[in-house]
């Protein structure tokens, strides 16, 4: 393939040239000076051969080993973004003595590895990583250039980050288990993003004193530092947290089966967390912070608002035909239930029959099943302080199709593992009592309080959650378990999935647990295994 070339052309080459129809797809560049010298440029739509990766690779590699972040900019297709990420590698980052290997190219794809030297306040340390670049052509030039992205400087980088070196933002924590143990990442990957919180609310009062690390400063609000390399140890202070950690190991296990998968267990006696596990690859604590669609799991709450408001009881009538028609939405069971027009409500809710629910919701107002949500479960105020950043849900209130769909967990009803979780912890007791994961008495916050349920309400609930533990949906998950038991099943139908999410809650005496499993299928078969692998480890 031809390169582009400069070269010396006469005048009248040129004219001649420029009347001609050859030289493919390369054009040439109206860039004559006085001194008669054009400019050929490959099109931006040529095909890179291997000379081109190498060519612009070595160039961003070269200039970045010199420590001229603008200079390796340059050979970007992106100089104005690039420049200031590159640049703040020596000037805010203090990174040095960069060397980088680079591997075999595939494509242009090109991984390497660096290594270089941290120094901050007479202390220096070692820094090795890989990473890696493609190569594109850019769209005026044609030219073989390095197609620029953070995550070229390092693989963590994201849209808006900066490499920053210096004291941290707040000492380092030792956060230890309601027993003392001491709880780790590396011993428990889901607590990583949850450490970096405690360390965040907690460092300054824990009695430490900052460590000196090379850090990724976010861009996202309410995002901690995420430390890469510590120069120089700072004193770790000791935050003391609800978590347990036999529980937590039992949730890390847990989470494993399923990818995009998150559980939440505690105490329905205090609100304590006892663990909270992640298996997801971006380190988003949906545990706590997930807005999804509960499914049937909401069935709990709803149940609760039908037998307050008089509509029916756990021994009434909750006819489960198959289908039935809100406002001109045809709503459906899931497949296989076999419809009973003489249930009574503990049946249809042991079966999850949605169309039960779908009929009932007319006898209550568009606003009901809201206040009862915020009123009896403490959900959707926004007044949650766990001690750390978590979602207090979402039921607003719904008029139309989204009332009914709301009253199944659909529609626009959001929760998290969390807020299940201590939904279920509410009915198991009748009070509500906010989930916390560090002691209010550690920063003087006040938790959210709710009215809780009537004692006859709570009552039914459980007779409800048991039946579903023992002889409903939940009867596999929860199989062994023993006789104060209580579960119920969800599947959340969410647009371009082709399974839908799986959810499921149920307690074991004093412990209260809910996972979902994003494309999951049905409760039982994917979140129900999970939350009783910690229910059992726990009893």
């Amino acid at each position: 393939m031809r390169k582009g070339v400069k070269g010396a052309v006469v005048t009248t080459a040129c004219v001649v040239l420029l009347g001609g129809a050859g030289y493919g797809g390369y054009n040439i560049l109206s860039a004559f000076g006085s001194d008669d010298v054009g400019v050929f440029a490959a099109d931006p739509d040529d095909p890179l051969d291997a000379d081109d990766v190498q060519e612009a690779s070595s160039a961003f590699f070269d200039a970045w080993e010199k420590g001229d972040g603008y200079a390796a900019a340059a050979a970007t297709n992106d100089e104005t973004a690039a420049g200031p990420v590159l640049d703040g590698m020596a000037e805010q980052a203090s990174v040095g003595d960069v060397r980088i290997t680079p591997g075999k190219a595939k494509g242009p794809t090109v991984p390497f590895t660096v290594r270089a030297t941290v120094s901050a306040n007479g202390r220096s340390k070692a820094l090795t990583y890989a990473s890696e670049l493609s190569v594109v052509r850019g769209r005026t030039t044609g030219k073989p250039l390095v197609d620029w992205a953070p995550s070229v400087v390092h693989p963590r980088l994201k849209e808006g980050d900066t490499l920053v070196t210096g004291p941290s933002e707040a000492p380092a924590i030792e956060a230890v288990d309601r027993n003392g143990k001491v709880l780790t990442a590396e011993k428990y990957p889901s607590l990583g993003p949850i450490l970096d919180q405690l360390r965040e609310r907690y460092g300054a009062s824990a009695g430490g004193s900052p460590s000196v690390d090379l850090a990724i400063r976010h861009q996202a609000p309410d995002t901690p530092d995420t430390t890469l390399l510590t120069v120089s140890e700072g004193k770790a202070g000791t935050v003391r947290t609800t978590l347990s950690a036999s529980a937590q190991e039992a949730a890390e296990k847990a989470v494993e089966q399923y990818e995009e998968s998150s559980l939440v267990a505690l105490k329905p006696s205090t609100g304590e967390v006892l663990a909270v596990a992640n298996h997801r690859s971006d380190g988003f604590n949906a545990a706590f912070q997930g807005q999804l669609a509960p499914g049937s799991t909401m069935k709990i709450v709803t149940a609760a608002m039908l037998i307050e408001q008089g509509v029916t009881s756990a021994d009434g009538a909750a006819p489960c035909p198959d289908t039935a028609v809100w406002q001109g939405q045809t709503f459906e069971n899931i497949t296989g239930l076999t419809p009973n027009e003489n249930a009574t409500l503990s049946d249809s809710f042991a079966r999850s029959c949605n169309t039960a629910f779908i009929k009932l919701i007319d006898e209550v107002e568009d606003d009901t099943l809201t206040r009862v949500a915020e009123d009896r479960f403490g959900l959707g105020r926004d007044d949650w302080k766990t001690g750390i950043v978590s979602f207090d849900g979402s039921v607003p209130p719904s008029g139309g199709p989204d009332r009914a769909a709301n009253a199944i967990g659909q529609g626009q009803v959001q929760l998290s593992p969390l807020n299940v979780a201590s939904i279920t912890a509410t009915a198991k007791t009748g009070t509500f009592r906010q989930p916390y994961l560090v002691s209010p008495e550690a920063d003087d916050r006040e938790l959210a309080t709710a009215r809780g349920l009537a004692p006859a309400v709570a009552q039914q609930l459980r007779r409800m959650m048991r039946l579903t533990a023992t002889h409903g949906s939940g009867r596999a998950a929860m199989a062994g378990l023993g006789p104060d038991i209580g579960a119920k099943t969800g599947s959340a139908e969410v647009d371009g999935q082709k399974l839908p999410n799986s959810w499921f809650t149920g307690y074991r005496g004093d412990v209260a647990a809910a996972a979902v499993a994003q494309q999951g299928g049905r409760g039982g078969e994917a979140a129900g295994p999970m939350v009783a692998a910690v229910l059992r480890a726990t009893g």
